[in-house]
This record gives C-alpha cells, structure tokens and sequence, in this order.
C-alpha cells in the first residue's frame, strides 16, 4: 500500500519529505513486525541484536561499551538489557580485571541454542520486505547513500 494510503495524506512539500514519512512509517512498521516475531522467544529485538553481537565476538567476551557502540540502536539501556538477558541464562557477565567498574559480558550456551532456534525461522523475517534481492540491494545502498 502506498504512504499516502496508509496514512491519509496526499500532499508533501517534496519527494524528500515524502521519502523521510515513507522511512519513519515503514521503521516502525518493521519494527512492531520484528518484535512480533521475537515474543515467543521471550526476548525483544534489542535483546536479540546484543545476542547477535556476543555471538560474533563468541568465546571471547565484550564490554557493555563495546556492544553499545555496535547497537542498531544506539539509544538503548544496555545495562537493563544485559540484566534482563542474563536474568535469563543468555549471558555472563563478569567484573573486567583491568577496570573495576566495566563488565565483560559472553554469551552463554543456551544462548547459543536461542540464536540456533531463531535462525531457523529468520527467513520469515528477511522476507517481510517484498523485494528480489536485486531491489534489496539496490535499497540497501540508497539507505547508505541517504546516511552520508
């Protein structure tokens, strides 16, 4: 459906304008979709991209900085958030020898098994956008474009 259908408004000041309520809407339409497909887990997607990034740094540990700074979104509660996941078995976090008052955070097995179970089902995500993966592509580097 197109943005003005959606939303009710036909007119726009210009296509950037048009393009920049396009994005915002389809973000938070992708992203109520993501976190649909994240509650039978039992984790948000925040939750869900700290367990990506501790997968790719895994059997090493990372500092809660560290994950913050590879956060698709950067404005989150890392601290809640690894609380919340080691609460759950997901992570380890342990004191930083060198700095008293950082923490290195690892994923644990079960997290590893989440991950596992999740990407079993990740092509339901990666297909919300109906796009070839010629269009997929081609959206992808307008999206870098739009952000230089």
């Amino acid at each position: 459906m197109k943005i003005e259908e959606e939303i009710k408004q036909s007119k726009f000041r210009n296509a950037q304008q048009k393009a920049i309520i396009n994005l915002i809407y389809t973000t938070n339409w992708l992203s109520s979709k993501q976190q649909d497909f994240m509650k039978p887990y039992g984790i948000t997607s925040q939750q869900f991209n700290i367990l990506r990034i501790l997968r790719g740094q895994h059997p090493k540990s990372i500092s809660g900085t560290e994950i913050k700074s590879r956060m698709l979104d950067r404005n989150s509660d890392v601290s809640r958030l690894l609380d919340r996941l080691a609460a759950k078995d997901l992570i380890t976090k342990n004191i930083c020898p060198q700095d008293k008052r950082a923490v290195d955070v690892s994923i644990t097995n079960e997290g590893m098994k989440l991950l596992q179970t999740i990407d079993k089902s990740a092509e339901e995500m990666d297909s919300l956008l109906d796009l070839t993966e010629e269009e997929a592509t081609m959206f992808s580097n307008l999206l870098d474009k739009a952000r230089r």
